[in-house]
């Protein structure tokens, strides 16, 4: 199904894009000196759940890591 490959290859896209923002979130507290912000933990655990989406979008059985 093509549709769904569209939808699935779009999630991993998102998914790139929220380890992106979490890893700017990251490199920025870092840099003030800050601990590991709440910021990236939330982008993290978003990030997991589009690639949780994407392989059951494939037909896959996702494998939670949390």
């Amino acid at each position: 199904m093509a549709d769904l490959d569209d939808v699935a290859a779009r999630l991993d896209q998102l998914a790139e894009e929220l380890a992106d923002a979490a890893m700017d979130a990251l490199r920025e507290a870092v840099a003030a000196g800050e601990r590991k912000p709440e910021l990236e933990r939330r982008l993290t655990r978003a990030r997991r759940s589009v690639e949780r989406a994407a392989s059951l979008v494939r037909g896959g059985t996702p494998h939670d890591e949390d």
